[in-house]
């Protein structure tokens, strides 16, 4: 609604100095057009907002300029009292004080809205963690938070895969939580780079200011990373039949992630999957855990893989079997 988004311009204006319309049009969702005339409705019912132009320019309030207008509707109140990811918080050390802000939060709310807010807690939980999750090293976390709030260079030992270590001096630029893993973005070498914080060894903050690259927003660089980095994942596609017996051990998590394709079962219930792997050994071992209820057709490779690998399995028990009867 444009009132609600009058509201969320004007409270944006008095947290930011100055803002470009861009900017307001990204956290708003609408385009810069609307903005405008946003700011002319806000300019016609005598809110003092001022247009400044050129490098550095953007929107902004008259400096003696305050409102106490920070009511919260309905959704926004039951989003702040949804139950937060408490081990991230914990992580950064943060989860009493979070706790503690939310106490004051609703204190400060009429009854009807603290209804609201408990409702929302008694009926939605999250938890990032999954099933089998192992715990990751998180201790070289309160470091780089130093680092990162105090805008100091940061020295640190790096565990790459194959535990070759490599020594970095990084300008860190955020922390980026993945799941229940965590990551630090840094400027090494003056290009962004991400390292996952279980492997940060001897972490230590310099005296050095941190350089940080103009207009840099670290949700946009993770998404930007997250992308390429899923496209530069190796894949291999296998097309294999299911019998009507196993299609439901397809659901599990780990295997329903990789149908790319479902055809409809055949005369007889066997269902055609297209599959996409990392490897062609990891497709031979996922076709071997079906045994008779899985064949696969495409490509013939794998398919010779799997015959192989079968006749050496009946080959080990054969033997096994001769070798018991002898004893």
């Amino acid at each position: 609604m444009r009132a609600d988004r009058l509201v969320s311009i004007l409270l944006l204006l008095q947290v930011n100095r100055r803002i470009t319309a861009k900017e307001l049009a990204k956290r708003l969702e609408v385009s810069e057009r609307t903005i405008l005339r946003d700011m002319d409705a806000l300019g016609a019912a005598g809110v003092p907002v001022i247009s400044d132009r050129g490098n550095g320019g953007g929107w902004s309030l008259m400096e003696a300029y305050k409102t106490n207008l920070t009511g919260l509707n309905h959704a926004e109140i039951q989003a702040l009292f949804l139950s937060k990811p408490t081990q991230l918080l914990s992580d950064l050390g943060l989860q009493q004080a979070s706790e503690g802000a939310l106490i004051k939060l609703l204190a400060s709310l009429p009854s009807m809205s603290r209804r609201d807010a408990e409702y929302a807690r008694q009926r939605i939980h999250i938890d990032t963690k999954g099933w089998r999750n192992s715990p990751e090293d998180v201790s070289a976390l309160p470091v780089l938070q130093e680092a990162i709030w105090q805008e100091r260079k940061l020295r640190f030992l790096y565990e790459r895969a194959g535990c070759e270590t490599t020594e970095r001096l990084a300008d860190p630029l955020g922390l980026v939580a993945k799941g229940s893993v965590w990551y630090l973005v840094a400027t090494v070498d003056g290009a962004p780079r991400t390292y996952r914080v279980s492997r940060v060894r001897e972490p230590r903050v310099t005296e050095e200011p941190c350089m940080r690259p103009a207009g840099f927003d670290l949700a946009t660089y993770w998404k930007q990373s997250a992308e390429e980095f899923q496209a530069s994942l190796p894949r291999f596609y296998a097309t294999v039949r299911i019998a009507p017996d196993a299609s439901s051990w397809m659901m599990y998590p780990g295997r329903a992630s990789r149908v790319e394709r479902r055809d409809p079962p055949d005369e007889n219930g066997w269902t055609k999957l297209h599959l996409r792997f990392d490897a062609e050994h990891e497709a031979c071992q996922f076709a071997l855990s079906f045994g008779p209820h899985a064949e696969v057709l495409e490509p013939d490779s794998l398919r010779q893989k799997v015959i192989a690998a079968a006749e050496g399995i009946c080959q080990l028990y054969a033997q096994s079997a001769i070798g018991a009867a002898a004893f």
